[in-house]
């Protein structure tokens, strides 16, 4: 064998080793994370005065059920075990599989927490949000254990306020390592909400990067796949917490140097704040809470977070989840169109903004993605999606509510899953992406409503919305009256009045997914 061919060999076996170590990206696109959206809200910008989380778990292979993880107690010597994300398409969709790599020493005793694909809450009202940023690739490490799934998890079983979640995490990541690309945690509790921005300590270390900044009581804030952490004040610990070796890391790698103002998003993730995929979604969901700021669709930084014009409600939440920049420049969808029975040009029905990527060379739309056309809010690849309303108020059981809705948003609708409730509707945990298509399932029935209705979305969208709108707003507006009912009750039949609400109105809406998809199926037959 010849030298240039031994050479050839070498680099090839190495660049497959190290596909086969490094975490996976088969969610990204172009390069870059495109999945998952995280809205903040503080105590004080909310119309009720909750602390707000939330997550779309945009992916187009993470697990669509989930369950009740109950609290538990582990005997001495019990350990929590540690996995390895892969892409895996051996069963009937793509999904991941998760190798054992490692494992820790396991709590004494764990809390309840509901357990997503990125678990969202425990019975302490600590909630989670999650969006991928990504940052630089020669500090992902695979000396290093854990990842965001776990380490969501473990901060869940653990602890019960945003504070005590952070100095986990710190120390925890010391010790085992975080490996992973970069993430930002949205962490809120009962008083206040935290953004926790997270990347590798660097190839062949353990140990991890990060910083924490806490969202302003009256302030809204966002994080859609790119870093916002910028000038940070560790002097001011009610708002900035870091990891200790946040400047040395910097140093070492040339990306900071003393005297020159830093920056953590331009020292950390550079490259994520190149994105308009996720610009302009930071962009929309800060203009629709404060449209009196004026922002420009095409700057690239903004506010780490903004007071909004009005005090958040739910129904507005759920507004911007679902928006895709309709009434804006930036609908790529609008240039296709057809005249109407009076001959004047509209967008045409068929024209919808949850294209496959390949339908984009058919209808020649280009955007901010380029030829992915505009990266919005609602995705027809979102998994589900979650809104958390932490209330201090209230018992922590019903205190605590995560707004849960399946597959994309904007063809879906949110059910209340208490921190008390003990159980999910069947439906919802059964292993959809496993078992490909079965009526058994939530996922399922939404997943087939929103890719019907976005085959002549301009018409079959007002079939949905006729249902699930007036219904979306009785779900907010009984929450009161559900407080007062659950409150009125014995302490041992108030989980079970939670559990059956959450079981009752899951059965609710999946009935209605079904029942709508097939309205859709019959109502449209030979239009689409």
């Amino acid at each position: 064998m010849n030298k240039q061919l031994r050479m050839s060999l070498f680099i090839l076996m190495a660049s497959i080793s190290f596909s086969t170590m490094a975490q996976d990206k088969s969610d990204w696109k172009n390069g870059v994370p495109e999945g998952c959206t995280t809205i903040t809200v503080g105590k004080m910008a909310t119309v009720d005065g909750s602390v707000i989380t939330s997550h779309t778990d945009d992916s187009h292979r993470t697990r669509a059920w989930m369950d009740i993880s109950p609290a538990k107690k582990h005997e001495k010597g019990s350990k929590f075990e540690l996995f390895e994300r892969s892409a895996y398409d051996s069963l009937a969709m793509p999904t991941y599989q998760h190798k054992k790599i490692g494992e820790i020493e396991q709590a004494e005793k764990t809390y309840q927490f509901l357990n997503t694909a990125y678990p969202c809450i425990n019975e302490k009202q600590l909630a989670i949000g999650e969006s991928t940023f990504g940052g630089h690739e020669e500090l992902f490490s695979t000396e290093c254990l854990i990842d965001c799934q776990r380490l969501q998890q473990l901060m869940l079983e653990r602890c019960s306020s945003a504070r005590e979640a952070i100095t986990l995490a710190d120390d925890l990541l010391k010790k085992y390592g975080w490996r992973d690309y970069g993430e930002c945690l949205t962490i809120a509790d009962k008083k206040e909400v935290w953004h926790f921005e997270v990347v590798g300590p660097g190839k062949g270390k353990i140990g991890a990067v990060w910083v924490a900044q806490r969202v302003p009581n009256d302030h809204i804030s966002v994080n859609a796949n790119a870093s916002t952490i910028k000038e940070i004040d560790l002097k001011n610990p009610d708002y900035f917490m870091a990891s200790a070796n946040i400047f040395d890391v910097a140093k070492e790698n040339g990306w900071w140097k003393e005297g020159e103002t830093f920056r953590w998003n331009y020292v950390y993730a550079p490259e994520s704040r190149l994105s308009l995929a996720s610009r302009r979604r930071e962009w929309r969901v800060l203009s629709m809470a404060a449209p009196s700021l004026h922002l420009d669709a095409n700057d690239k930084d903004y506010p780490f977070s903004v007071k909004p014009d009005e005090k958040v409600t739910m129904d507005k939440l759920v507004e911007i989840f679902k928006d895709y920049y309709e009434g804006t420049p930036y609908n790529f969808v609008k240039n296709i169109k057809q005249a109407d029975k009076e001959g004047n040009e509209v967008i045409s029905p068929f024209a919808n903004p949850f294209m496959p990527y390949d339908m984009n060379k058919l209808f020649g739309v280009n955007g901010g993605w380029n030829e992915l056309g505009e990266r919005t809010i609602a995705r027809w690849y979102t998994m589900y999606a979650t809104i958390i309303q932490c209330r201090d108020w209230l018992p922590d059981e019903v205190g605590g509510i995560v707004w849960l809705a399946q597959d994309n948003v904007a063809t879906s609708i949110y059910i209340p899953v208490y921190a008390g409730a003990t159980d999910l509707a069947e439906s919802y945990k059964v292993k959809a992406r496993i078992l490909g298509y079965t009526r058994t399932s939530a996922w399922w029935a939404f997943n087939r409503l929103g890719t019907l209705s976005a085959q002549r979305w301009g018409d079959m969208r007002k079939d949905i919305d006729k249902v699930f709108i007036p219904l979306q707003k009785s779900y907010f507006a009984e929450q009161a009256k559900i407080d007062e009912q659950f409150l009125s009750l014995n302490k041992k039949k108030r989980l079970e009045f939670l559990t059956n609400r959450t079981i009752q109105l899951g059965n609710e809406v999946v009935e209605k997914a079904w029942e709508i998809g097939d309205g859709i199926w019959t109502n449209y037959d030979e239009k689409f």
